[in-house]
C-alpha cells in the first residue's frame, strides 16, 4: 500500500522490526474480537509479522517522529465496498491517534482507493471502538444477536456476542465534509 502522512502519524505497510511492538498489545488483546490473534512469546510475534508484511490488508500505524508501531488498521476489498478496523496499544490510547489514522485510511480508501462504502463491526460492549466509528460518521446499520464467539464458558460453552454494524457511504463522509470532495490523502 502507499505509505499515507498525517501530521502525527505514519500509515506503512507492516516490517519485520514491528514484531516486539505488536507483541505489546497482542499478547494480552483487549477487544475479545481479537483474542484469536494473541501473541504468546516474541516467535509467534514474528510470524504474525512475515504474514503481515505480504498483505496490503494490514495497516501499521507509527508515529511519525519515531515510527514506533502503536496500533494497527485492516481494510479488507469486497469489490467496491471495504470492512475495516483498528486495533490500537492501550499504552497509547486518548490521544486521538485511533481517530487520526481512521480518518487519513477512510480518506484513501475513499479517494485512492474509490471505495463507494466503509463497514465495520463492533461487539455491542466495545464502548471505544463503537464512539469512534461515530466520530466518522459511520452510521449504526444493525445488531446481530449472539452473532460470533471469541471465548468459552467455564463447561466449553461458546459465549456468544452481540455485533453491531457500522458503515458510511462515500457521499455521505463528502456531506458532513460540507459538500466538498474529500482531500487527497499525503503519500
Amino acid at each position: 500500500m502507499d505509505m499515507i502522512k498525517t501530521p502525527r502519524l505514519i500509515l506503512r505497510n507492516f516490517r519485520q522490526e514491528d514484531a516486539a511492538d505488536l507483541f505489546a498489545y497482542l499478547n494480552e488483546p483487549t477487544a475479545s474480537c481479537f483474542l484469536s490473534l494473541k501473541l504468546d512469546d516474541m516467535a509467534a510475534a514474528e510470524a504474525e509479522t512475515e504474514k503481515r508484511c505480504g498483505s496490503d490488508e494490514y495497516i501499521a500505524v507509527c508515529l511519525s517522529d519515531t515510527d514506533k508501531l502503536v496500533g494497527d488498521l485492516f481494510a479488507v476489498p469486497e469489490d467496491d465496498t471495504y470492512s475495516v478496523g483498528w486495533n490500537f496499544n492501550p499504552r497509547f490510547g486518548g490521544a486521538g491517534f485511533a481517530s487520526e489514522a481512521a480518518r487519513a485510511l477512510f480518506s484513501f480508501l475513499f479517494t485512492v482507493k474509490n471505495a463507494r462504502r466503509l463497514y465495520a463491526y463492533v461487539e455491542d460492549h466495545n464502548i471505544p471502538s463503537q464512539r469512534l466509528c461515530e466520530r466518522m460518521g459511520m452510521r449504526q446499520e444493525g445488531l446481530f444477536k449472539e452473532f460470533v464467539s471469541f471465548t468459552k464458558s467455564d463447561d466449553g460453552t461458546p459465549i456468544y456476542e452481540n455485533t453491531m454494524q457500522y458503515a458510511i457511504l462515500r457521499w455521505e463522509l463528502e456531506a458532513l465534509a460540507g459538500g466538498a470532495p474529500l482531500p487527497e490523502t499525503q503519500t
